[in-house]
């Protein structure tokens, strides 16, 4: 069963070509990891697809309907079955952990503060984290920040739980257990998941459909055996980290000059 739906999707920013005419569908329960470089538009996917940002063109299908055509206050409820972790984690630093993970459930709820209590510890005990709820944000590591942005996110027991570079900043070993924790619990609990990342190892990880975003388009999309044993040369060097390759900005000794001259010039 297609969840999510994208067809022509376009957007630009100063004139400038960000996606061009994308279209793809992720099923139910799948998580679909969408790799490209640093500023390549995978996040205005992300917002694009949450309402944060409108397209110019084109359509993004949730559930069957056109997210687009919706009255602002059916997309307003759509969007509590929506989950987002942002990339820096984005928790309040004047709350603990534990408040950081009941406010979905205490604005978009009427549970009483004894259920939310009970469910914020859950959700804490799934993420690893029990016992630091009284915590705030400056006293946990970065990896425990992205656990906790993670618990918030999926506090409301969405549907669909949109990623944004959840490993970015942490050393291998929380990456590793970040991305456990996405594939255990977008198993566990039937969640459908966009993971956007630039990072290989993990999309290998936790992938069961990958994409690789490249000047606007989705180069390929395939499953991690066959994006591992593509013949695009694109998506090759991505995987492979190749300095050589389609990817390779190559200037002309001129162009270095120029860009060398102009730099003396401004420190002059």
């Amino acid at each position: 069963m297609t969840i999510i739906k994208i067809e022509n999707l376009s957007k630009k920013f100063n004139g400038k070509p960000v996606l061009e005419d994308l279209s793809f569908s992720i099923d139910k329960g799948e998580i679909h990891v969408v790799l490209g470089e640093s500023g390549c538009g995978k996040s205005t996917l992300l917002k694009l697809i949450i309402g944060l940002l409108t397209p110019d063109s084109g359509s993004i299908y949730i559930k069957d309907k056109n997210v687009l055509d919706m009255p602002e206050d059916e997309f307003d409820e759509l969007r509590k079955k929506i989950g987002f972790v942002f990339q820096g984690a984005a928790l309040f630093n004047s709350m603990t952990v534990g408040e950081n993970v009941a406010l979905p459930l205490k604005e978009h709820t009427k549970l009483c503060d004894n259920v939310i209590d009970a469910n914020v510890k859950m959700f804490l005990e799934l993420v690893n984290l029990v016992g630091f709820e009284n915590f705030k944000p400056a006293e946990i590591s970065g990896g425990m920040k992205k656990r906790a942005g993670l618990a918030r996110a999926i506090a409301l027991n969405p549907e669909i739980v949109l990623y944004d570079e959840p490993g970015a900043g942490l050393d291998p070993i929380a990456r590793a257990v970040i991305d456990q924790l996405i594939r255990d619990l977008s198993k566990k609990l039937g969640m459908t998941s966009i993971v956007v990342t630039h990072e290989i190892e993990s999309a290998f990880r936790i992938a069961d459909k990958i994409s690789l975003l490249y000047d606007g388009k989705f180069q390929e999309t395939g499953t991690v055996h066959e994006i591992k044993n593509t013949k695009n040369p694109i998506v090759k060097q991505f995987i492979t980290g190749d300095p050589e390759g389609p990817l390779t900005i190559k200037k002309s000794k001129d162009e270095y000059l120029k860009l060398i001259n102009g730099k003396k010039t401004m420190e002059s």
